[in-house]
């Protein structure tokens, strides 16, 4: 009788449970793979069945964040409103890397007041192209009747009866939202270039705008859009228009919880008619790797809570792209 080789058989089970193991292995393996391309596919099923689950869609990263995110903010701005810390706001914002973009209360129309500042900038640095002295033009500032009294008192601002080039009293008038120069800033401009602007963008000029309320959110956002890409002033001028936005010294709003460390270029602006106040915040966010643009418009009684408001809102967008910024790392 042949004697068996026990260490050979031993060798042979132990090769099988090996090959047994890393069979079931590589199965675990392919299944977790499949997991997570259906899991970065975003695919969105029909939840409510056991044994089944019905695709519905395979929505995008940017569409899945952007439904969450107007979800929040449209509640935000509800329940400020059900909370009477204002009468409306409406919104704007907009994923500057991929474009994806979103609009709350959209059809709201307010008064821009001191947003207006920018078109105003904008025209000057176009003629600036072809002309750069004319930021050099000095101008005298002269005592207005039509200054307005503003709830945000600048910290800063031009004197009465003093000389100052145009490209300071700009500065002025964009860093500390100063109204002194704003009268010589529009007496010393062809009318023709200032509605150019508008009409390239075909944005209603305020000049022909007989209702108090006259511009929507999206409609001012789109001075911020051109500036950040550079599609109507040239790259030079752009640059120049959101460098000195940065420099706003408005803290509030859209800056107030937002990091230092963090860029925008905003302008603000206020206004009272009626017993209405409004407060307006647009700008730039430059998020780390995913800068944005953001802009709300509020109607309300009572600046502050209003000025709140755009805080909140403001804190949630930066949360949910440092959110989306975190997910594109892993």
């Amino acid at each position: 009788m042949k004697k068996i080789n026990y260490s050979l058989v031993y060798a042979i089970l132990i090769t099988i449970a090996f090959l047994l193991v890393s069979l079931l292995l590589l199965k675990i393996i392919s299944a977790n793979r499949e997991d997570n391309t259906l899991s970065k596919n975003n695919e969105v099923h029909q939840s409510g069945y056991q044994f089944i689950s019905p695709l519905l869609e395979c929505a995008s990263p940017s569409t899945i964040i952007k439904s969450k995110l107007e979800i929040k903010l449209k509640g935000i701005i509800d329940k400020n409103i059900k909370n009477h810390n204002i009468v409306q706001a409406s919104l704007y914002l907009r994923d500057l890397n991929n474009g994806f973009s979103l609009e709350i209360y959209k059809d709201e129309k307010f008064t821009p007041a001191s947003l207006l500042k920018v078109p105003l900038m904008m025209a000057y640095f176009k003629l600036a192209e072809s002309d750069p002295s004319i930021l050099n033009k000095k101008l005298k500032i002269e005592n207005s009747t039509s200054l307005l009294e503003q709830n945000v008192v600048p910290t800063y601002h031009l004197e009465i009866g003093k000389e100052y080039t145009v490209l300071e009293i700009i500065n002025s008038m964009i860093i500390y939202s100063d109204n002194h120069g704003v009268d010589a800033l529009l007496n010393n401009i062809d009318e023709n270039a200032l509605d150019r602007i508008y009409q390239d963008l075909n944005i209603k000029n305020p000049k022909n705008s007989s209702p108090e309320n006259f511009m929507s959110v999206q409609e001012y956002s789109s001075f911020f859009r051109i500036l950040y890409n550079a599609s109507y002033l040239n790259k030079e001028m752009s640059d120049k228009a959101l460098r000195l936005m940065s420099l706003s010294q408005y803290k509030q709003g859209l800056r107030a919880d937002i990091p230092e460390y963090i860029t925008i270029s905003h302008k603000f602006g206020e206004r009272i008619f009626d017993d209405i106040k409004q407060l307006h915040d647009c700008g730039v966010i430059y998020q780390n790797k995913n800068p944005y643009l953001l802009c709300v418009m509020t109607r309300g009684q009572n600046f502050n809570d209003m000025s709140l408001a755009i805080q909140e809102l403001s804190n949630t967008s930066y949360k949910e792209f440092q959110l989306m910024n975190l997910q594109k790392d892993k």
